[in-house]
């Protein structure tokens, strides 16, 4: 593959990669017991980064498999786990949608409680009304249903507060997981035009569900997720989406910056390391790595790297350490790039080709990287500088959620069925 670098003005990229600044800049991460658990999307690293060792890395539906339980309904969300806790939300047919709890020592049900909102969405064939993975700070659990809205429950079940977001007018559904921000809960919806106007991101009170800001944004379609990270300077929100990445203000929603290069359709959650975030678009699109902290329209000044194409289209890239893991889902082929860079280290094939046919997020953990696909294999890969595909997991369902890990055990969710997997 032919890589496109771009460079900041005259300063070199191996002064831009060594300077304090890019040392600094890093994820804004969930503090203190938030630690232990996986109580958001792609887990406390907010990057599918799993710490400790323990973790089974052979199973299929029957071996190392501790737990199964039935999950009414269908739904692309992860599971996160609290404590004894593991929550995730379903759809169950018609306009509904639910949050569901479980007890993780033994997978049985403990609560299901569903939205109350019934407002109809356009649903693409592998959407529905339980895209997007809900986040927990260990009081609350708050999930986004799109046009449903924004809802808090408690540890029991019981509805804290929800808050009406209008219709959401996406021709493919709406997705795109709920950020925890200090004491707000961030999330944007990009589409075009509803009830209550067109694309915008927001925060809202994570205690009571008030707004606390709201910005308008150009966008007509978009189903990511928004990060937060840290320039060593200040923090910023980066939602990467049609056409452009951009970064706001986290406490009162200013745009800082704008980056063009993005293509029209987006669904990856940026990753950060290294001085710079990682931005993912398109089918099979460019990826772009950009260093935050600028003012303005930062194309031509911040862009340290770029690729032309074998983009994810659904998946989300995965970095650990200097190797940033990008898989074509249109084709089944894992890059692994020079992450300070931009250069291959190595390409591999992931089973048969299938278009469109890889939607769960891989993870990292002792030293091997898990690629899922859509038909519930995991490619186990050796995280190293050249391709070793170690084996092949089946789990013989269809799988397009991505796993949580906590204290060696697995968490997957199929089209049926939560189950737990350890040694």
């Amino acid at each position: 593959m032919k890589m496109a670098h771009r460079f900041v003005g005259t300063v070199t990229l191996t002064a831009l990669l060594a300077s304090p600044a890019a040392a600094q800049v890093q994820m804004v991460v969930p503090e203190g017991e938030a630690q232990q658990y996986w109580s958001r999307w792609r887990g406390p690293s907010g990057q599918g980064l799993v710490n400790g060792s323990g973790y089974p890395d052979t199973w299929s539906d029957t071996e190392n498999v501790l737990w199964k339980a039935d999950i009414p309904g269908e739904g692309a969300s992860s599971p996160i786990v609290w404590a004894d806790r593991i929550f995730i939300t379903t759809a169950e047919g018609g306009n509904s949608a639910s949050i569901l709890s479980y007890r993780r020592s033994d997978g049985e049900r403990l609560w299901q409680t569903e939205i109350p909102d019934t407002t109809r969405e356009r649903l693409h064939p592998k959407n529905t009304n339980a895209s997007a993975t809900v986040s927990t700070d260990g009081q609350l659990v708050y999930a986004s249903f799109g046009s449903k809205g924004l809802v808090a429950v408690d540890f029991d079940g019981n509805v804290a507060w929800h808050r009406s977001l209008g219709t959401i007018n996406n021709y493919h559904g709406t997705a795109g997981s709920p950020l925890l921000y200090k004491d707000t809960i961030i999330i944007y919806q990009d589409h075009d035009g509803g009830s209550q106007g067109g694309a915008f991101v927001a925060a809202f009170d994570k205690t009571t569900g008030e707004p606390v800001w709201r910005t308008s944004r150009r966008a007509s379609v978009g189903w990511g997720s928004p990060i937060a990270l840290n320039t060593g300077e200040r923090d910023e929100l980066i939602v990467s989406s049609q056409r452009r990445v951009q970064a706001y203000d986290p406490a009162t929603g200013i745009e800082l910056w704008t980056c063009d290069g993005n293509l029209f359709e987006v669904i990856p959650t940026p990753v950060v390391g290294h001085g710079m975030v990682f931005c993912s678009s398109g089918r099979a699109g460019p990826t772009l790595a950009i260093r935050p902290g600028g003012s303005g329209n930062v194309t031509d000044t911040h862009v340290v790297w770029s690729s032309p194409k074998g983009s994810p289209f659904v998946p989300s890239p995965l970095l650990s350490g200097d190797r940033l893991y990008l898989v074509n889902d249109m084709a089944s082929i894992v890059t692994c790039y020079n992450a300070r860079t931009g250069e291959v280290l190595w390409q591999g094939r992931l089973g048969r080709a299938v278009r469109e046919g890889m939607s769960a997020s891989p993870v990292v953990v002792d030293g091997k990287v898990f690629f899922m696909n859509d038909s519930g294999q995991t490619f186990v890969v050796r995280d190293g500088p050249e391709f070793e595909l170690l084996h092949v997991n089946e789990l013989n369902a269809t799988t397009l959620a991505s796993p949580a890990l906590v204290d060696g055990m697995w968490y997957f969710r199929t089209n049926r069925e939560l189950i737990a997997i350890g040694n």
